[in-house]
């Protein structure tokens, strides 16, 4: 098809997809819970986290974590000491297990007292030269400044190591990109949706691929890099918007 043929494509299924019919069954639907700032953001980050595998299963194990957090993340995280993170030593997903979970929710902890938060962190590293990956790099850096084992490092995707950093992007997708329909919340303001990067994985890449929209054979941080600036082809304003468009057609329609 050709480049206009390619956009109204993609386009009309980001109208498609893009709509809150579908949060129920992902991730998304974890934050959506809350109406605080800051309860948001730290369900949102830790329902990221664990979103690989399958989505209820994803949704299932994030819903029984704002439980344990007595459904208010922020004040639970806040307000407690490190025994009083003893319950989450049982909580399992995948290979992110309670030696993880215990130092995710003591790293926020520590973040959040000390007058920071995950936008501060972010937009710091994105202001140093406009790019989202400065972002990634400088909260990956606060993030594990908190003395933790070996095993929790490759829970925090490093793009300097190449990692394609999926669910890192997918939640700043959720936190930048606005709240015109009900989906994503558009809370930071000072990170433009224009340096958001495509959350990349298998349902995306094999879609753009079979569209001609990425070459890279590898889902790393190289072919994020080519696909979005693809995509900024079709909207400099907003290319992951496309995301709704390239996984709907890969979960969904099995294109």
């Amino acid at each position: 098809m050709t480049e206009q043929e390619l956009k109204n494509f993609l386009d009309e299924k980001y109208l498609l997809y893009n709509h809150p019919r579908f949060i129920e069954t992902d991730p998304l639907s974890i934050p959506r819970l809350f109406s605080r700032k800051e309860d948001i953001e730290i369900a949102g980050f830790l329902a990221a986290t664990i979103a690989w595998g399958q989505r209820p299963t994803i949704i299932r194990n994030a819903s029984k974590l704002m439980d344990w957090m007595d459904n208010r993340p922020f004040e639970f995280i806040t307000q407690n000491e490190t025994t009083d993170f003893e319950r989450f030593d049982e909580f399992v997903h995948r290979t992110f297990n309670g030696i993880d979970c215990r130092y995710f929710l003591h790293a926020l902890r520590e973040i959040y007292r000390s007058g920071s938060s995950l936008e501060t962190l972010f937009t710091e590293g994105f202001q140093q030269d406009g790019s989202m990956m400065s972002g990634i790099v400088r909260f990956r850096g606060k993030f594990l400044s908190y003395q933790p084992e070996k095993r929790t490092l490759k829970h925090v995707a490093n793009p300097l190591k190449g990692s394609s950093a999926k669910r890192i992007n997918m939640f700043l997708r959720w936190m930048v990109r606005d709240n015109f329909t009900g989906v994503d919340f558009g809370l930071w303001k000072d990170i433009p949706t224009s340096a958001l990067m495509m959350p990349l994985d298998v349902h995306s890449g094999n879609v753009a691929r079979k569209l001609g929209l990425l070459k890279r054979k590898q889902n790393d941080w190289k072919a994020v890099d080519e696909l979005t600036s693809r995509l900024r082809d079709f909207d400099r304003d907003d290319p992951v918007k496309y995301d709704f468009a390239l996984f709907g057609l890969g979960v969904f329609e099995k294109f």
